[in-house]
């Protein structure tokens, strides 16, 4: 693959990467808690009976991180492949079992939105409710293991082939550990709010690694140009 092939291959990266991060932002954070109520099942059955076009809406965003998630991880493959094949079929792996993770919690949802709507007892609805918000909080929550070890073999190709600046290759490695770090941490009920700094090197590389496959794709192999970006 040629140097402007690599580019516009790392550009449809970068869009399915960024469609990743917006769909997510909406999705999770935007939507999410207006239709799931951590810990009031009441409340979260409401708002599946009262606003039910919000809860379709959440699980469209969902579906889309599924999609999109699945996609950036074939295209870093793509990308990677010729620099580090085995590292870039283990970032592609992993990306998709993190999509499956994600999968998981869309299933939840469709399923909780089908039992708002359905005949049965609000005590009953409430209790499966209960269940089923859990399923979709800790899908999230135990995904965060690939959500991290996706970022391990990224940084890793960055830091080794020298196509993309080092200190971005680093910032990936330490928002994987981070990620790995806050799961475990969270996994063994570890309460503080410490854990959410964890995952801030990974929220910044992330967001730069989009950044740089958008506006510069990637550096010429060393050796066969000299620019650096």
């Amino acid at each position: 693959m040629d140097q402007q092939q690599l580019l516009t291959t790392a550009r449809l990266t970068g869009l399915w990467y960024l469609l990743l991060a917006v769909s997510g932002i909406l999705g999770f954070m935007v939507f999410h808690p207006q239709v799931y109520i951590t810990n009031d099942a009441e409340k979260t059955l409401s708002n599946l009976i009262k606003n039910a076009s919000v809860a379709r809406t959440r699980l469209l965003f969902e579906l889309v991180i599924i999609v999109s998630q699945a996609l950036a991880a074939v295209w870093f493959y793509k990308l990677f492949k010729e620099v580090n094949k085995w590292a870039a079929t283990v970032l592609c792996i992993w990306g998709i079992v993190n999509s499956v993770v994600i999968m998981v919690s869309a299933i939840a949802m469709n399923t909780a939105i089908d039992i708002a709507a359905s005949s049965q007892t609000v005590q009953e609805k409430t209790v499966l409710i209960h269940l089923i918000s859990h399923l979709i909080a800790n899908s999230w929550s135990i995904g965060g293991l690939f959500f991290g070890l996706w970022l391990l073999p990224m940084g890793y190709i960055i830091i080794g082939s020298k196509r993309m600046p080092f200190w971005l290759g680093c910032t990936l490695l330490a928002g994987g550990v981070g990620y790995l770090l806050q799961t475990f941490f969270q996994a063994a009920d570890v309460q503080s709010s410490f854990l959410n700094y964890l995952v801030l090197p990974a929220t910044a590389g992330e967001l730069w690694m989009i950044g740089y496959l958008l506006i510069f794709g990637i550096r010429p192999e060393p050796g066969n140009h000299n620019t650096r970006k």
